[in-house]
């Protein structure tokens, strides 16, 4: 199994159902050729990234990249956040972000990706 567990986690679908929602009112729009449903639809896909951006950032949201077994639970709330994570974009739009590490390849070869490598 990989050690990358994006996404799954609740800042991310509940933006991906606000979007979803979102989407299907642009679709009704089109259909209906109205302008105002249409707009009214990428409205709500716009609030669906305000709404993942700011459950991110309370901590409901992982940072990028692997996480420890213990916490690739949907429901494990990230204690980190308050802090900034990582080559976050989310955090550091929100002036959270540490500085990303510098990694300089040494004698220990590359890391692994997954427990199976």
């Amino acid at each position: 199994m990989s050690l990358y567990d994006e996404g799954h986690t609740i800042a991310g679908w509940t933006g991906f159902g606000v979007a979803t929602a979102g989407g299907a009112v642009v679709g009704l729009g089109v259909c209906e050729a109205s302008l105002r449903v249409a707009v009214g639809g990428l409205a709500v896909v716009a609030v669906s990234v305000l709404v993942t951006w700011v459950l991110h950032l309370a901590g409901w949201g992982k940072p990028p990249g692997v996480r420890p077994h213990d916490q690739w639970g949907m429901r494990v709330r990230d204690a980190r956040a308050r802090e900034g994570h990582a080559k976050c974009v989310s955090c550091r739009l929100a002036g959270r972000g540490r500085p990303a590490a510098v990694v300089v390849a040494g004698a220990e070869g590359p890391v692994p990706l997954s427990t199976v490598d």
